[in-house]
């Protein structure tokens, strides 16, 4: 057996992936098939292939079941087989052989419920193949809980003599702690005649896939074990499962932020997505959390308790605390979004201030704009949406409403409270609102009638 830790990049022969996907996955209880349920804001199963591509795989084949077509669309370019009927891993496999009848090099197989599987875990994979030769090289570790792990059997060599999973193991076998982590390499050329061979006469009536290992011994044919830590095998068959991966994938999103240059006051509670993007010298306060397709450039700030979606923040700008920003959302250098601030759909350019208590949608906000407090762009009429546009230097005072589609001139200035349905000229006042009236003494006899009502 043969253990590796540092990841040094293994330039071999060409590489196939096979990411098994069929999985019923009823232990989720969900309509959605198991692998598109996200981990990091992305299909669990696009970590694989994610991983698969970053170990330079020149081939990728996912098996999907007959009713997860839908999953195609989430894994183009690479290929999707059918695995018609689910007969186990063993038969899993074989439906990707015309698609790599003709392929020669290693082919590596794979889950697509294992997100948190690293590209340094394959190559430690063809890494025990280059040194030993093996026409199959095994995954294993050893968890904490053996329990429902099949076992890794050595031979007196210390050779990987077969897999036995726990429904067809002995007391003796279950009593070894060495586990198959489910992750496979073979030779290319030996694959389809050990798949060939295999035989449904166990507890599960399957064809399963380690049974090649001793179908491999029994050829004449060297197998080895590459140990890998658990949690880069761990499978995902429940809601806790789920839960649990995701905490881990936190966990490493978080580490590579802050290697990159990124500063977390309070980094347990800073939620990040596989596509979350930073510049350096970004602050992050605690309880932000960061949805799919957001861009974070250098030394913006960003205060406790913000949400981001598929926005883009450029350098230098203050968000929140308590601010939304929403799809389509680009604040630019050195703009300040404040808080109890949801911006959707709209550009905030440089320099420009929304700092409190604002509504802004479907619009665009000059350089140097100063939006007061309360106001809201009101871009939506019950069937359209219409945009707002705000000039350079603008001032809208606090509690204004911009009807849209509507246009603020450079350097206007609309006043507190005011409701603007009209253009407003460059350098142009705007007020609309009723006039003030004071009624002298109205509030005294008011209190001096209801006092007596008691």
């Amino acid at each position: 057996m043969t253990k590796t830790s540092s990841f040094e990049p293994v330039k071999l022969s060409p590489l196939a992936c096979v990411i098994l996907a069929a999985g019923q996955g009823t232990r989720m209880r969900s309509e959605l098939p198991k692998v598109m349920h996200p981990v990091a804001g992305e299909p669990m199963i696009r970590h694989v292939v994610a991983t698969c591509a970053d170990s330079h795989a020149d081939r990728i084949i996912v098996v999907i079941s007959p009713d997860m077509k839908s999953a195609e669309d989430v894994l183009r370019p690479h290929k999707c087989v059918v695995q018609k009927i689910p007969l186990g891993t063993g038969d899993a496999v074989k439906a990707a052989r015309d698609e790599l009848k003709n392929f020669n090099g290693d082919i590596i197989v794979l889950f697509g419920d294992t997100p948190l599987v690293t590209a340094e875990a394959l190559q430690s994979l063809r890494r025990v193949r280059k040194d030993t030769g093996a026409s199959i090289v095994v995954g294993a570790n050893t968890p904490s809980d053996p329990a429902a792990y099949g076992r890794i059997v050595l031979d007196k060599s210390g050779q990987l003599s077969s897999i036995v999973e726990v429904k067809d193991a002995t007391p003796e076998q279950l009593a070894i702690k060495l586990c198959n982590g489910g992750i496979m390499l073979f030779e290319a050329g030996k694959l389809w005649p050990l798949l060939d061979k295999l035989r449904n006469d166990n507890a599960k009536k399957e064809f399963y896939l380690t049974d090649c290992v001793k179908l491999a011994r029994d050829a004449g044919l060297s197998c080895a074990v590459a140990e890998m830590d658990s949690e880069d095998v761990m499978g995902i068959n429940t809601r806790e499962e789920l839960a649990q991966a995701e905490k881990l994938m936190q966990r490493r999103l978080r580490k590579r932020a802050m290697l990159a240059g990124v500063t977390m006051t309070d980094p347990d509670t800073v939620y990040l997505c596989a596509d979350t993007a930073f510049g350096q010298d970004v602050v992050i306060g605690p309880n932000v959390v960061f949805a799919p397709g957001v861009e974070i450039a250098d030394n913006v700030q960003i205060r406790p308790f913000c949400h981001l979606e598929q926005a883009r923040v450029k350098s230098g700008a203050v968000i929140g605390p308590f601010a939304r920003l929403r799809p389509g959302t680009v604040v630019g250098e050195g703009a300040h979004v404040g808080n109890f601030v949801e911006i959707k759909n709209s550009e905030v350019c440089e320099g420009a201030k929304v700092n409190h208590l604002t509504y802004i949608g479907d619009a665009y906000i000059g350089p140097k704009a100063n939006i007061g407090a309360g106001t809201i762009t009101c871009n939506y009429d019950g069937f359209n949406k219409s945009k707002t546009h705000i000039g350079a230097g603008a001032f809208i005072g606090s509690n204004s409403s911009l009807v849209a589609p509507v246009k603020i001139g450079d350097g206007a200035v609309v006043g507190a409270g005011s409701v603007v349905n009209k253009e407003v000229e460059k350098d142009s006042l705007a007020v609309s609102r009723g006039r003030q009236a004071n009624y002298e003494g109205w509030a005294k006899k008011f209190r001096e009638i209801h006092k007596h009502k008691k």
